[in-house]
């Protein structure tokens, strides 16, 4: 089974790779991008067939591994 994980910083942490990414596309002439906010995302490929299950896995890795829980939140879809 796949899941899916989108992995974001959490609002009010600092994203300076976002802000970057922002001032180079106002700079490219898209003037109307007011914030761009970057994250991770990740397709996982778990062996397991009940869908309740794979997302606990899935879970249990992103609090271990996939997301720093300090600084970012995570969605498992």
């Amino acid at each position: 089974m796949k899941v899916k994980v989108i992995v974001t910083l959490k609002n009010g942490v600092l994203d300076p790779q976002g802000k970057a990414i922002q001032q180079t596309l106002n700079g490219m002439t898209f003037d109307n991008v007011s914030e761009v906010r970057q994250g991770k995302y990740f397709d996982i490929e778990v062996n397991e067939n009940d869908e309740s299950k794979a997302k606990l896995q899935v879970e249990e890795m992103c609090k271990k591994l996939l997301a720093n829980l300090v600084i970012e939140d995570y969605k498992i879809l």
